[in-house]
């Protein structure tokens, strides 16, 4: 398990990054919205829908979520 927080703030393409605690591209802590433990990325992905709409997986840290 790892902990996750979802980019407050939308990519240019409107979705928001969901990532891993440990990832290099982080967002600044005041736009993370810390989503907790999850087994693995895609239920962080759940977890983030119930803030916000359009979701992905961080292409780094998150690979197997991401999709855009």
């Amino acid at each position: 398990m790892y902990k996750y927080c979802v980019n407050r703030n939308a990519q240019p393409t409107g979705e928001h990054e969901v990532h891993k605690e440990w990832c290099c591209r982080l967002p600044e802590p005041q736009n993370q919205l810390y989503l907790g433990y999850c087994l693995n990325a895609l239920d962080a992905l759940k977890k983030a829908r119930n803030f916000f709409y359009d979701v992905d997986g961080c292409y780094y840290c998150c690979s197997e979520a991401h999709r855009k």
